[in-house]
C-alpha cells in the first residue's frame, strides 16, 4: 500500500452477460479477487467487494441476432446464470447487479452529461462503416475480415483474437458485415469523444512515476500505450441496444460499452448502499483496487481513470493487479467455440468439489505469463496435494486423537528440541503468507500456506506416535496437541483458498474462532477440546473421471469441426487475373528464431530460389524454431513488404488452419526444387 486507508473498495471485471463463467474468467479476475477480500475480512479490515454483469455492447446484440430473441432476454438468461454459480462457487460479492438496473443507467447518464456540461467531450463527424443492407451503422464486432498482421481471416473490427492485435475496423482487409454478409460503406456520423491526449501527463506522472509497484504486466502495457501517445476515444456508438447518450441531437446513439461498463462499479455500490456510496468511491481514505484480465488493463488503468480524473470528485485505482490468460489443454479458451471448462457445469459434474479447482486455479495461475489447465494437472494436484498432503496430515491427526484420548485435545508436556524446531518452521507461515498476499502473489502464498501441512506430516512421520502410544503416553498427548494446533492453523490459513474446506475443519475441530491475527499461535484449541468424528477433506479422482473430462472436450473439436465444414463459406469469386497475379513458390526455411516480446511471430529467411528473404510468421506458439528448419514451404514472394515489430517481411508462408487454430504448413508431397512455382 502506498498509504494507509480506512477501507478497501476491490472489484471485479464486469462478465459480457452473453454466456456463462469459464475457468479462465475464474483463474484471471474472480478467484484472485475473493482470495483477497477474504484475507481482509479475516484481518477484520472494512473491505467492499462489488461485482456485476455487463449487459450492454454488440456480443449480446450479436447472440439475441443469432437466437432470435431480444437482448434483454439474453442477459435475463445469463445474468442468473453467472451469478448463481458465483454464489455455489464461494465468491463473496457484497453485491453482484447489472448493467441494465434503473440505478446503472441513471448514474451512468449523470456521470456523461456532468463531463459534457464540463466541456470535457470534443464532438466529431467521421466517416465509419454502414450497411446499406441492413440499413445500420457497424460496431466493430459486426465488421469481420482479414487481419493484416497475421492474416487471419476471421479478424473482428476492434481485435484479432488469432494474435491478440488491437485494431481498427479501417484496418481489415475485405472487411464485410456480419449481419447481411455484404461489404459495408463509410458513411458520416457524429460522436463524443473523451480526449485521452489532453490527460497524457496526468498520466505519465501517476502511473509511470507514482504506480511503479504495479505488477510488470501491467506496468509495462501502460508504459506502452502512453509511449505510443494517445488518442481521442469515442464515448458513443450507433446502436439500439444501451444506454442513450442524454444530449439533444444524439438519438439513436448510446453510452460506447467501454464508458458504460465501469460506471458499474460505482452504480452497483450505489444500489448497495444508497446513502453511503460515496465513501467508497470519493473519501480519500479509501483504497481502490481492480481485478480484471489482461485484455482489460488499458480501460483500467487509462481509460476509466481518465474518466474519473475529468469528472474531478473521485478517487483513482490504488493497484490493478492485472493477470495473463488461461489456456485449456494447449489451444486458447473460446466461448464461441466452446472449448472452454464452464463452471455452471463444473458445479454439476464435481459437486462439492469446488475447492479442488479454487486450489488448481490458484496453483496455476497466469500472474505474469499465459498458463495452461489440464485435466491431468488437475487430478494430479488433487490426487498428490490435497488428498495425499492436507487431507492425509488431518485425518492422521484427528484419528490418531480419536483412538487415544477419545477425540479430546490432549495436554502437552514440554517441548522437545525437535518440537521447538517445528514450531520454529511454522510459526512464521503468518508474515509469509501475509507478504504474498499483500503484493498479490496468491500463488506463491497458497504454496506457502501448504508448507504448514506438509510440516505437520513430516512432523507425524518422523514423531511416530502410534509407536509411542504403549510406553510414554505423555509424550504422544503432547505430539498430538501439537498436531491439531497445525491443523487448526491451517483452518485459518486456507480461509482465502479455499473457504468451503476451511469450514469444515473448523467444524471438525470445533474451533471457536478463526481470524487471521491468531495465525501462527499454538494455542488455538484448548485442552479438552472435543473433536467431531474426521471426515475426509478430499476424495481421490480416478483417472475414469478424467477421461469422460477430456472425451467432452474431444467431442466439443469434433463438433466444432464438423461446423466448420458444413457452414464455412466460400469467399466471393475472383477472375482469373486476379488469382495469376499471385506469384506462389516453393521454398526451404534456413533459419528460424521468435520475435522478442511476442508470442505468436516467428522470424524466417527463407530461399526462394530467387533470393533469400525475411519473413514473419504467426506461428510461434505452434511450431519451434528448431523444428522447422529445413522444411520446404510455399510462400507468396510477390506480397507488399510489410514492418512487423519493426522488422520488414517479404512474403507470406501459407498454412492451413483446422477448425481448432491448429496450423499445418502447405507444402509439396515431395522435396523439389526451391524456386518451383505453385500453379
Amino acid at each position: 500500500m502506498t498509504q494507509p486507508f480506512k477501507r478497501t473498495t476491490v472489484t471485479t471485471a464486469l462478465p459480457y452477460a452473453n454466456g456463462p463463467v469459464h475457468i479462465g474468467h475464474l483463474a484471471g479476475v474472480y478467484v484472485p479477487a475473493d482470495i483477497y477480500v477474504r484475507y481482509l475480512r479475516l484481518k477484520k479490515q472494512d473491505v467492499l467487494f462489488i461485482g456485476g454483469s455487463d449487459e450492454h455492447g454488440v456480443p449480446i446484440t450479436l447472440k439475441a441476432k443469432k437466437e432470435g430473441v431480444s437482448p434483454q432476454d439474453i442477459v435475463d438468461r445469463y445474468h442468473n446464470i453467472i451469478k448463481q454459480s458465483f454464489e455455489e462457487f464461494g465468491i463473496t460479492f457484497d453485491i453482484y447487479s447489472r448493467t441494465t438496473s434503473s440505478t446503472h443507467r441513471r448514474i451512468a447518464s449523470d456521470f456523461f452529461k456532468k463531463l459534457y456540461d464540463k466541456g470535457e467531450f470534443i464532438e466529431k463527424t467521421s466517416e465509419q462503416y454502414y450497411d446499406e443492407t441492413a440499413k445500420q451503422f457497424l460496431a466493430d464486432r459486426y465488421i469481420m475480415g482479414t487481419c493484416p498482421h497475421c492474416k487471419n481471416d476471421k479478424a473482428y473490427g476492434d481485435q484479432c483474437e488469432s494474435c491478440g492485435t488491437s485494431l481498427n475496423a479501417t484496418d481489415l482487409i475485405e472487411p464485410y458485415s456480419v449481419i447481411s454478409g455484404s461489404k459495408p460503406v463509410m458513411k458520416e456520423t457524429k460522436h463524443w469523444y473523451l480526449p485521452l491526449d489532453r490527460y497524457e501527463p496526468f498520466l505519465k506522472q501517476w502511473i509511470l512515476e507514482e504506480h511503479k509497484e504495479w505488477k510488470p504486466n501491467v506496468y509495462g502495457q501502460c508504459k506502452s500505450w502512453i509511449d505510443m501517445g494517445l488518442q481521442p476515444r469515442a464515448v458513443s456508438r450507433d446502436l439500439d441496444w444501451g444506454i442513450p447518450v442524454p444530449v439533444d441531437g444524439a438519438e439513436g446513439k448510446v453510452l460506447y460499452v467501454w464508458f458504460d461498463a465501469p460506471i458499474g462499479y460505482i452504480s452497483n455500490t450505489a444500489e448497495l448502499l444508497p446513502d453511503s456510496w460515496e465513501t467508497w468511491w470519493k473519501d480519500p481514505e479509501t483504497r481502490l483496487v481492480h481485478f480484471i484480465g489482461k485484455d482489460n488493463i488499458v480501460f483500467h488503468c487509462i481509460v476509466f481513470p481518465t474518466m474519473l480524473k475529468a469528472e474531478g470528485s473521485f478517487i483513482l485505482p490504488d493497484n490493478v493487479p492485472a493477470n495473463e490468460f488461461l489456456n485449456l489443454e494447449g489451444d486458447k479458451i473460446s466461448t464461441s467455440r466452446n472449448w472452454a471448462v464452464w463452471l455452471h457445469e463444473y458445479l454439476q459434474d464435481f459437486p462439492n468439489q469446488q475447492d479442488v479447482l479454487r486450489y488448481v486455479l490458484t496453483a496455476n495461475a497466469p500472474e505474469t505469463k499465459d498458463n495452461d489447465f489440464t485435466w491431468k494437472d488437475f487430478q494430479a494436484r488433487n490426487n498428490n496435494e490435497l488428498v495425499a498432503v492436507f487431507g492425509n496430515f488431518i485425518n492422521r491427526a484427528m484419528v490418531l486423537t480419536h483412538k487415544y484420548f477419545e477425540g479430546k485435545v490432549p495436554e502437552r508436556s514440554a517441548w522437545t528440541e525437535y518440537d521447538l524446531a517445528t514450531l520454529e518452521e511454522f510459526v512464521s507461515v503468518k508474515k509469509d503468507v501475509e507478504a504474498l498476499l499483500d503484493i498479490f502473489k496468491f500463488r506463491d502464498a497458497q504454496k506457502e500456506a501448504m508448507n504448514l501441512a506438509r510440516i505437520g506430516n513430516k512432523y507425524l512421520a518422523d514423531t511416530e506416535p502410534w509407536k509411542l502410544a504403549k510406553t510414554d503416553m505423555p509424550r504422544v498427548a503432547t505430539i498430538l496437541n501439537l498436531s491439531l494446533q497445525i491443523a487448526a492453523n491451517l483452518a485459518i490459513a486456507f480461509e482465502p483458498f479455499l473457504p468451503f474446506t476451511s469450514e469444515k475443519l473448523r467444524r471438525m475441530l470445533q474451533m471457536s474462532s478463526c481470524e487471521w491475527n491468531l495465525l501462527g499461535s499454538v494455542d488455538l484449541l484448548a485442552t479438552g477440546n472435543h473433536l467431531r468424528k474426521p471426515e475426509l477433506l478430499f476424495e481421490k479422482i480416478d483417472d475414469a473421471v478424467m477421461e469422460q473430462q477430456v472425451q467432452k472436450l474431444l467431442n466439443t473439436k469434433a463438433q466444432n469441426a464438423s461446423a466448420e465444414q458444413k457452414s464455412a463459406p466460400a469467399k466471393e469469386n475472383i477472375d482469373f487475373d486476379s488469382f495469376a497475379k499471385m506469384d506462389i513458390r516453393v521454398g526451404r526455411i534456413l533459419e528460424a528464431e521468435r520475435v522478442p516480446k511476442t508470442s505468436k511471430l516467428m522470424q524466417l529467411k527463407v530461399d526462394t530460389g530467387i533470393d533469400q528473404r525475411t519473413v514473419i510468421s504467426g506461428i510461434a506458439e505452434q511450431y519451434k524454431p528448431e523444428d522447422i528448419i529445413g522444411k520446404q514451404v510455399c510462400i507468396l514472394v510477390n506480397l507488399e513488404p510489410r514492418k512487423l515489430k519493426g522488422i520488414e517481411s517479404q512474403g507470406m508462408i501459407l498454412m492451413s488452419e483446422d477448425s481448432a487454430g491448429k496450423l499445418s504448413f502447405v507444402q509439396p508431397a515431395v522435396d523439389t526444387e526451391n524456386g518451383s512455382c505453385v500453379r
